[in-house]
């Protein structure tokens, strides 16, 4: 997302009623959350309605302060999704936000002319969906089926830009910010040749985003129907993933039975033995390219910074590299064992 930059003349400290008569206006943030929602806000991201607005500003002004020419949107309700994935931490938060605009910055493959009709052949392949319905915690399921993607047709950056604009898409949703999201991913037919294409740099890029520069809370990934060359594929991305994020993945095999303990059967579509019909991909694919000029208006004014990228990126550095490029090495021995 992107917006206004200039910080001297859009974000003054809190506190100051003479310089907001000076400020451009802004979208009037408006709390859309459920009284359950909200209490479940205020216990497990320390989110204290009271001071949501005192948060907010305070993120601001060092937005503004350490990071002048970062180009990113100052709203209320934009700043807020950093603050709930960081627990309302305001460092935390802030480096989430930077990281943000670095990883969309150091990828350009998959962040040039972002928008949902560039990538939609991928949603017309199923490779990437949202299930219609929630899970009992009130989250959204991102389906993605692996064997749906040709590579010949496509290279693997544009299933990547169709899952990056679906997040995008979901987390301008309060309820998702406070919930999270699952992700259940179908590995069947996935072939040596078609994992090959997710090398260590894709993994590293991906995970990075993912973990660490995106504003989403990812509470469980469910693998279903791996292969056994899951194995080599899983032990590419593990050295990449923090501990907590590791003991969210659930591998469930060919085992409906394990897969339904996480996600209820009743919100499944009947190719993962769920009684909710037929799985269809036609609502979710309409309601993204539907937002098109959404995402136009959000992504077009992302301006890049004057004295190069941001400090303290978790995306960059040579150690980072050498560990991708070792892994490199050793991806095809890993592969062929599994497979």
């Amino acid at each position: 997302m992107s917006g206004d930059s200039d910080c001297t003349r859009t974000s003054p400290s809190a506190g100051s009623p003479s310089d907001n008569e000076f400020l451009p206006d802004r979208p009037k943030y408006v709390c859309s959350l459920s009284p359950d929602l909200i209490t479940k806000a205020r216990e497990e991201l320390q989110e204290k309605p009271e001071w949501r607005l005192r948060d907010v500003q305070a993120l601001r002004d060092m937005v503004c302060k350490d990071y002048p020419s970062l180009g990113t949107c100052l709203d209320d309700a934009f700043l807020l999704r950093f603050l709930r994935a960081r627990k309302f931490d305001y460092d935390r938060a802030l480096q989430l936000l930077v990281n943000y605009h670095t990883c969309r910055r150091s990828w350009p493959e998959v962040f040039n002319n972002l928008k949902p009709s560039a990538i939609k052949p991928v949603l017309e392949s199923g490779f990437v969906t949202v299930l219609p319905h929630l899970d009992p915690e009130g989250r959204h399921i991102v389906c993605i089926r692996p064997d749906r993607w040709t590579p010949s047709n496509y290279p693997i950056t544009e299933n990547i830009r169709a899952i990056y604009l679906t997040l995008e898409k979901l987390i301008q949703s309060e309820e998702t910010q406070v919930n999270g999201i699952v992700i259940l991913a179908d590995y069947k037919g996935v072939s040596l040749s078609k994992a090959s294409h997710f090398g260590p740099f894709v993994a590293k890029k991906v995970i990075g985003i993912l973990q660490d520069g995106f504003p989403i809370r990812i509470k469980a990934v469910n693998i279903i129907n791996e292969p056994r060359i899951f194995k080599g594929i899983f032990a590419i991305i593990k050295p990449f993933l923090k501990e907590k994020i590791a003991n969210r993945f659930f591998l469930h095999g060919c085992d409906l039975n394990s897969l339904h303990q996480n996600i209820p059967p009743v919100i499944l579509p009947e190719e993962y033995g769920g009684t909710s019909g037929k799985l269809d991909i036609s609502a979710w694919n309409e309601l993204l390219l539907a937002s098109e000029e959404d995402f136009l208006h959000d992504f077009s004014q992302l301006i890049l910074p004057c004295d190069g990228s941001p400090h303290d990126m978790l995306v960059s550095g040579d150690a980072d590299e050498k560990q991708c490029d070792d892994s490199l090495r050793g991806m095809k021995p890993q592969l062929y064992y599994c497979y």
